[in-house]
């Protein structure tokens, strides 16, 4: 484990003025060690994240109102750095159609998985805190899942029928994604990058028509997809 600033035992001087925001970058770092470290949020408190860092508790509360807000704003960057190359590929295969786009989400979204298995492991296989239900379309999640959905809803609006509706088609197919790489790191194998994409292809073609129809493909709406659309948050 890296040890905090606690570890020397002297603590940590006040921090002066304009200090603010590292602070704030040091806290956020030890809460991704810890999590690291420990596998879950269970042992993770505002004090232990205190100790780690070598302040005062109330120091932490100045920026974090408590525990899931603090763990979010530590892992936002990583959401968001798997966003961002969800994106590129999108724009990359802009001139192939929504379908093809789509796909390149999927790729993308595994090779990071792939070359970023710390950092994914944090993300996705951690347990995080439990929030009210009214805040979990806030969890810094929403970037990568908003971008599937979004990538769905063209498919459907160009013509390629979608299999379920589409809040249900997108948590559908990331939880399938995430299902697919976590079981290649749970287990260690050593599949090349070309058959994940494969396996993750097949998961589009499950939930995406390969046919082109006429108008929309919009599935009615179920219960299920109504209660998955009232945690989305599709802005900021």
């Amino acid at each position: 484990m890296v040890k905090g600033r606690s570890s020397t035992g002297s603590g940590r001087p006040r921090s002066r003025r304009g200090q603010g925001e590292r602070l704030r970058a040091e806290v956020l770092d030890a809460v991704n060690r810890l999590l690291d470290d420990w596998g879950s949020d269970e042992r993770l408190t505002m004090r232990a994240v205190a100790k780690e860092v070598g302040v005062a508790a109330p120091s932490i509360y100045l920026h974090f109102a408590d525990k899931a807000e603090l763990v979010w704003a530590a892992l936002t960057d990583k959401y968001e750095q798997l966003a961002q190359q969800m994106r590129a590929a999108d724009q990359q295969a802009a001139a192939a159609g929504a379908r093809e786009r789509l796909r390149a989400q999927v790729a993308a979204y595994c090779r990071f998985a792939h070359e970023n298995a710390g950092h994914y492991r944090l993300m996705y296989e951690v347990r995080q805190p439990t929030a009210d239900p009214a805040r979990i379309g806030h969890h810094p999640s929403r970037l990568v899942s908003r971008g599937l959905r979004r990538a769905l809803a063209r498919c459907a609006d160009e013509g390629y029928p979608l299999a379920l509706p589409l809040h249900q088609a997108a948590h559908t197919l990331w939880t399938g994604l995430h299902g697919l790489v976590s079981v290649q790191h749970s287990l260690a194998i050593n599949t090349p990058m070309t058959t994940i994409t494969d396996l993750a292809d097949g998961l589009v073609d499950v939930l995406v028509s390969t046919e082109r129809t006429a108008g929309p493909g919009y599935p009615q709406s179920t219960e299920v997809d109504r209660l998955i659309a009232e945690t989305v948050l599709d802005h900021d």
